[in-house]
């Protein structure tokens, strides 16, 4: 049995570019209060980047107290309160909030004990400390299984060890369950989002981080942190084989709209790929060939580029001498249609029928060529 861990994460993501309504900044206070600390240490408000961005800085009064003012752009981001580097607080951050916070000043006291820290003011900060609270009691019956299972080991003890793993187990699922149960009160708060996407497992998971998702996207879509985690579980989900694929335009080289669904009638091979990736390169001309043979028996090329200059789009659709349809939003790993189908490598294809059913996945090589000589081969002749 691998040694059992259960820490809290945090990931950020990078705001994607969704066509949403502007977010209106907001500016918000924090009335802090340290309770051991010396006049004159430096507290650091942070964006919570990697690493960090240090967006103003302060100094603690006589009493403990210091203040901080600012502005959130974005609709939420994860901030960090850092006081003098032994303790770091974190702020979920909408615009508009009155925070107070009372801390320990420490990360852990001399005994191991972590420090604490209060934060009110938000719904946001509300739900993230239950969230905290679940997870420390649930670190603190991991650490002591932990201990015992080691000495289960050292004793050779198979039914201690197989009785803590099922008390691990349990422990887990029951931990789940609390965290599942709060996210629905949480609403469209970024805490939701938070709990989604770092306490969740989408192998187990994702119909309940869907559901963020969705209630996101009609409810309140305009923030970055919810549109990158839309972006997400749509990435996560992909297109599968038997589905529809989804309609999209993009502009040609030309600047010329065009459409999947203006293929219709054909078979259509989507191909995602671009000027800087090797292997799509060294794949293309196979790809060339394939259209040559075919292009007169009812099968097209989509060209879908995640490239980000148009001079390099351009001079590699020259260089490879690729004949077909293309287009891109030249946004690299921001296109919306990449997210709409769940791309995450390149290349990536998708093989659609003359209905514009995803047929087929990923075909390359030799089985792009079976497949469509599988399609195609008796037809036109």
């Amino acid at each position: 049995m691998k040694r059992m861990m259960y820490l809290m994460a945090m990931v950020l993501w990078g705001a994607l570019a969704i066509a949403q309504p502007a977010v209106t900044p907001k500016e918000f206070n924090v009335q802090g209060k340290v309770k051991n600390g010396s006049a004159g240490e430096k507290v650091y408000l942070q964006l919570s980047t990697n690493p960090p961005t240090v967006l103003d800085s302060t100094t603690l009064a006589a009493d403990g107290t210091f203040t901080f003012k600012a502005t959130e752009k974005e609709g939420g981001n994860f901030y960090i309160v850092n006081v003098a580097d032994r303790q770091k607080i974190v702020l979920l951050v909408e615009g508009g909030e009155q925070f107070t916070l009372v801390a320990d000043g420490y990360e852990q006291d001399p005994n191991g004990k972590p420090g604490k820290a209060e934060v009110k003011g938000s719904k946001n900060m509300e739900y993230y400390g239950k969230l905290v609270d679940l997870n420390q009691a649930m670190v603190t019956k991991v650490n002591k299984w932990n201990d015992e299972f080691a000495k289960a080991n050292e004793k050779k003890d198979t039914k201690k060890a197989q009785e803590i793993q099922a008390a691990f187990q349990k422990a887990e699922v029951d931990h789940i369950a609390r965290i599942k149960a709060l996210i629905p009160e949480m609403g469209t708060s970024m805490v939701a989002i938070f709990a989604a996407n770092n306490l969740l497992n989408p192998e187990r998971d994702l119909e309940m981080m869907t559901a963020v998702a969705d209630r996101f996207a009609k409810e309140n879509p305009s923030p970055k942190i919810a549109q990158a985690y839309i972006g997400y579980l749509k990435r996560i989900k992909g297109i599968a084989v038997g589905d529809v694929a989804p309609d999209f335009t993009l502009n040609t080289p030309e600047g010329t709209p065009i459409s999947l669904s203006s293929l219709r009638g054909q078979y259509v091979l989507i191909d995602f790929w671009a000027a800087w990736c090797g292997p799509c390169r060294m794949e293309n001309p196979n790809v060339v060939r394939m259209y040559n043979k075919y292009k007169d028996k009812g099968f097209t090329i989509f060209g879908v580029s995640l490239d980000n200059s148009k001079d390099a789009w351009l001079g590699a659709i020259k260089k490879d001498g690729l004949p077909w349809h293309h287009g891109s939003e030249l946004k690299k790993w921001n296109s919306e249609v990449a997210q709409l189908y769940g791309i995450n490598a390149i290349p990536a294809t998708y093989l659609l029928d003359k209905e514009g059913k995803v047929i087929a996945k990923n075909l390359r090589g030799a089985s792009l060529e079976n497949k469509l000589a599988e399609l195609l081969g008796a037809e036109g002749k």
